[in-house]
């Protein structure tokens, strides 16, 4: 299964469509105009929430009422470098670069020793020091709402399988192959699902 692309849904266990909303929900006015006694369920790809919608009408009603714009793409690496470089280059007279601020910053004289014997300067290592930091705490908080997204799809979709509960544990666990073993046996659609799901849940 390829890399979450907005939406999914499903017909009981079955994979039924995936892609942007109004994609999905046309998909999803479909099935139900077919009818049938598997419960549709909608899934929110970025965090595993069901999502309730509203399918009165015909096709046509249905895709304009969901149409939803692209999501801007974001590249944090390239605004980073972006930043970087427009801090790091050097200015002329007059007023600081947009972006870049200016402010005091007290440290003790063994501090603005070490800072001053590092490749780029004081700034330039702080910069970075700073970004590790950041990028260490978003990678746990990665991990959660990975963990979150996917408890709530498989409780949804396979609750009462055989297994959900070590499974559950496994996840929250960080436990990635005792999570694969015990979803292994569950019907294809979940489990490839599940695994997208928890693609950033478990440490590298």
């Amino acid at each position: 299964m390829s890399p979450t692309p907005g939406y999914t849904a499903f017909a009981g266990q079955r994979l039924l469509a995936r892609g942007r909303l109004a994609e999905v929900a046309v998909a999803v006015h479909a099935a139900a105009a077919r009818g049938g006694e598997a419960e549709l369920l909608v899934f929110d790809d970025r965090s595993g929430q069901q999502v309730d919608l509203h399918l009165g009408g015909d096709a046509a009603e249905v895709a304009a009422r969901y149409r939803d714009l692209p999501a801007a793409s974001t590249d944090d690496e390239a605004s980073e470098a972006e930043e970087t470089q427009a801090a790091e280059a050097p200015r002329g007279r007059g007023r600081p670069r947009l972006g870049v601020t200016a402010r005091e910053v007290t440290l003790l004289p063994r501090h603005w020793d070490w800072l001053a014997a590092q490749p780029g300067g004081a700034s330039v290592t702080l910069r970075k020091l700073i970004d590790q930091a950041r990028k260490h705490g978003e990678t746990g908080m990665r991990q959660r709402l990975a963990r979150e997204a996917a408890y709530r799809c498989l409780n949804a979709l396979a609750g009462n399988a055989a297994g959900a509960e070590e499974a559950t544990r496994a996840l929250f666990a960080g436990d990635r192959d005792g999570f694969a073993r015990r979803i292994e046996a569950w019907p294809a659609d979940v489990r490839e699902y599940l695994h997208v799901l928890a693609a950033d849940a478990f440490p590298a």
